[in-house]
């Protein structure tokens, strides 16, 4: 066993001694060691029920034979973190998390892991040390939150709370509205109800065979989920002894798999920061330009919030992920024989699958659209991309093209969207919120609800080199690369420029002559960095852009 290095022999008999220390026995010492890397806090909704889950997996291991260990990796919670200078802390977690867990199976020799997460970067940053470590491991997430539901029974989720402060200022709605959301919108435990960031990763864990059928789907609060941390526990031992590492699992084959469910479910466009980052530490690079070509050949099934009014949990009735896999397999748009976390091939576990609600998830005969629910923009403004969650894209506003409002900051655009300064056919340009410029590439949840929430959501347009929440609806372009601290043409934009945008055919153009963006580039200068000590700081200078998934280089 991996473990052997610290528990066998008298050369490591000093180890075993601090091994005793925590009062292990002999016969727990004789069998795996199970690393249990629990994400719980006492601050992120989404975490709140892990201790739970944690215990409920170790149960499992110890079923098995096996014992388990545990130790902790930070959260943090998008919505908490939204609208002010935290949330420059939320992205880059996901490295902190990775190289922390990194370093702790490394220091203490697992022989298998059992990763217990559930919102935003958890997710990716503990697949992102799976690929790295490549040792027997699996997932088992926290769970989605149930949707709310307001006085008259009507449901509701996180992104009418936002939306709800945006119909606030626009006057559309007083404080006791705001309040009645405030109480109703997060009604339990998980991670925020709609397919938002963290439900669409902890869906993926599935769809790249990662985790066990169910692990994106099952309500936080559900019994079923305790069941499904059980066996997630009992299944590492099996792991461990096929010695089924997650470099076998997370191959080519099923990356290709994760991106074609991702169109289908119509995911956040924070996967397209998570996947390449994944991807690239299980040793395989992910082109954004592919992006297109899987959404080109993949039909978009499902409409849950903000695109639509279903929620986690219909589609958990409706056969979650699984029934959307086995609709995607009628033309053969998923490779069946890849491995997965199961110990069967993704054909193997999908044989005895249905779709149990076309209403949630359309049969692929009858799909919301032909393509996926992501495109990649490019053109002169996004010489390297942006992405957009078209499927949450109103249809009038797939081509529009209007004049640039400019802004250096969200505050500066949060502060003209409430003082009503922006306009139907607008196209708000916020910049140097990326990556490096940011640092940290916040989301712009605040101010795409805002310009949804004052009603304006179907006529304006809004492009950043930040990123988006998964709460995000409308024509909200993100990711745009080169970004503007790196002297992308995002930072030449002025005021009143026209620009086009042309989700349909995957462009988006800046209406100015190379010979005036040549001038205007040859009087810019890069802005002092906002952050110059500290965490942010040493990011800043190591992140590499958006387009290649915002991962840290040496």
């Amino acid at each position: 066993m991996r473990s052997d290095q610290i528990k066998k022999g008298v050369e490591r008999a000093p180890n075993r001694s601090l091994l005793y220390a925590l009062g292990l026995t002999e016969e727990e010492l004789s069998r795996p060691l199970v690393g249990i890397v629990n994400s719980y806090n006492e601050i992120v909704p989404g975490h709140m029920n892990l201790d739970k889950i944690t215990e409920a997996v170790k149960a499992g291991v110890r079923a098995a034979g096996g014992t388990p260990i545990e130790f902790p990796a930070i959260a943090v919670c998008d919505g908490i973190a939204m609208g002010h200078e935290g949330m420059r802390y939320s992205l880059v977690t996901r490295d902190l998390i990775a190289d922390s867990t990194e370093a702790m199976v490394m220091a203490h020799q697992f022989d298998g892991l059992v990763m217990v997460p559930n919102c935003d970067k958890n997710v990716p940053g503990l697949l992102m040390a799976a690929a790295r470590l490549n040792i027997p491991t699996i997932f088992c997430s926290g769970g989605p939150m149930l949707s709310g539901k307001m006085q008259g029974g009507a449901q509701t989720c996180l992104s009418s709370m936002f939306e709800a402060v945006g119909a606030y200022h626009a006057g559309k709605m007083d404080e006791a509205g705001v309040q009645s959301y405030v109480e109703n919108a997060c009604p339990t435990c998980g991670s925020c109800s709609g397919m938002y960031t963290a439900n669409s990763m902890n869906c993926l864990t599935e769809a790249i065979g990662m985790a066990l059928p169910g692990n994106g789907t099952i309500p936080a609060i559900y019994s079923a989920r305790l069941r499904l941390a059980k066996h997630t526990g009992m299944k590492i031992m099996e792991l461990i002894e096929q010695n089924i590492r997650p470099r076998d699992i997370m191959t080519p084959a099923a990356i290709h798999n994760a991106e074609t469910v991702d169109m289908a479910l119509g995911c956040s466009t924070n996967t397209m920061l998570h996947l390449p980052a994944v991807a690239h530490e299980a040793g395989v690079e992910l082109d954004l330009d592919a992006t297109n070509a899987i959404s080109a050949n993949t039909p978009n099934l499902c409409h849950l919030a903000p695109a639509g009014d279903t929620y986690m949990e219909d589609l958990d009735m409706a056969g979650g992920v699984y029934a959307v896999m086995k609709e995607l397999t009628k033309k053969g748009l998923l490779d069946e024989t890849v491995m997965t976390a199961t110990g069967n091939t993704m054909g193997e576990n999908l044989k005895t699958v249905s779709n149990k609600n076309p209403a949630v998830i359309r049969p692929i005969e009858n799909p919301y659209s032909a393509n996926g629910g992501i495109a990649v923009l490019k053109g002169n403004l996004a010489k390297d991309g942006c992405v957009v969650k078209r499927s949450a894209v109103a249809p009038e506003m797939m081509q529009h093209q209007g004049s640039a409002r400019v802004f250096n900051s969200e505050e500066e655009a949060i502060t003209a969207i409430y003082g009503k300064k922006i306009r139907a056919g607008d196209v708000v340009v916020i910049r140097y919120e990326g990556p490096r410029g940011g640092p940290g590439m916040r989301e712009m949840l605040n101010p795409t609800s805002a310009i949804c929430g004052m009603g304006l959501g179907e006529s304006v347009a809004l492009i950043t080199d930040g990123r988006f929440s998964g709460a995000t609806r409308g024509a909200a372009i993100g990711h745009v690369s080169p970004e503007a601290a790196a002297g992308g043409v995002i930072a030449l934009v002025e005021e009143g420029d026209t620009i086009s945008i042309d989700i349909t055919n995957c462009k988006v153009e800046l209406k100015v002559s190379d010979e005036e963006l040549e001038r205007r580039r040859s009087c810019w200068t890069a802005p002092e960095p906002r952050v110059k000590t500290g965490y942010l700081a040493r990011y800043a200078k190591m992140v590499s852009s958006a387009d290649k998934g915002a991962i840290l280089t040496l």
